[in-house]
């Protein structure tokens, strides 16, 4: 078992290239599930390395997320190099990440190439939405894993292969805790938050809201028929992390998304 998460050491990971879904699937050494038409050369995952007898909790926690941290650098000059922005988006299940990333999509297609690295435990259920876009979409399914890390994204990046001068959305797996601790070679974090969850999430799981650089607050059109108190939500993560970034929309409205998207074309305009 993970010291740093409890995520199950033996779980098996399986990435799908939605473009390939006739093609084989094949197990590599790790445990990696590959489903494509060619192999690649892939690493352990830093997340999954197994407890040694004489390591204590603390290095061992250590060595797992450095060994994490570096594939993730590397992964960081790959997105610089390509010139492609890369967002980490996190929330719990449920919260409305691909029912927002595919408005994005939709919304953006003519202005931004946007790409996807979907995360979830099982199933292909989200990719194959975001694919409905036209947008290419790669599935990692983590298995027992509560999140993904950096050798996810680099085997994920050998299948995306996103273009030059794009953005690549990296959907996590839904949790509010262990995707925070995981560097993935992300421009930014960004948590999402729904109105159906309660406006003290930001002080109860405090730790993803510090590390998030930007926090979106969705489902907006439903606080008619809540008690969300907006101004409570956002002081309590102003008080975690003051410099947090916060837009709040409705993806089946449309409320609040011009400012979302204004701030997608200023950092990708930044960034290629």
């Amino acid at each position: 078992m993970c010291v740093t998460c409890g995520c199950s050491d033996d779980n098996n990971t399986t990435i799908t290239n939605m473009e390939n879904q006739h093609s084989h699937t094949h197990t590599l050494p790790d445990g990696t599930v590959i489903t494509h038409s060619h192999d690649h050369h892939h690493h352990e995952s830093p997340a999954n390395v197994h407890a040694k007898i004489h390591n204590t909790t603390i290095s061992l926690e250590q060595e797992i997320l450095g060994k994490n941290n570096l594939l993730a650098a590397q992964n960081r000059g790959w997105f610089k190099g390509r010139n492609i922005l890369a967002l980490n988006l996190m929330s719990s299940p449920g919260a409305g990440k691909t029912t927002l990333l595919t408005r994005t999509i939709n919304d953006l297609k003519e202005k931004l190439n946007i790409s996807v690295i979907e995360g979830d435990q099982e199933t292909t259920n989200d990719a194959e939405r975001i694919k409905s876009t036209g947008c290419k979409v790669v599935q990692i399914n983590t298995g027992t894993g509560c999140h993904l890390d950096a050798s996810m994204i680099e085997k994920g990046l050998q299948e995306l292969n996103p273009p030059l001068n794009s953005v690549v959305m990296i959907e996590n797996v839904g949790n509010l805790v262990c995707p925070a601790l995981f560097d993935l070679g992300e421009q930014a974090k960004v948590v999402i938050l729904s109105v159906t969850e309660g406006e003290d999430k930001p002080i109860k799981y405090p730790h993803i809201f510090r590390a998030s650089d930007i926090m979106i607050i969705t489902k907006i059109d439903l606080l008619p028929y809540l008690q969300f108190d907006v101004e409570k939500c956002i002081e309590y993560a102003k008080q975690v992390n003051p410099k947090i970034q916060i837009f709040q929309v409705s993806a089946t409205t449309g409320v609040g998304l011009d400012e979302w998207y204004g701030f997608l074309s200023c950092q990708s305009a930044i960034t290629v």
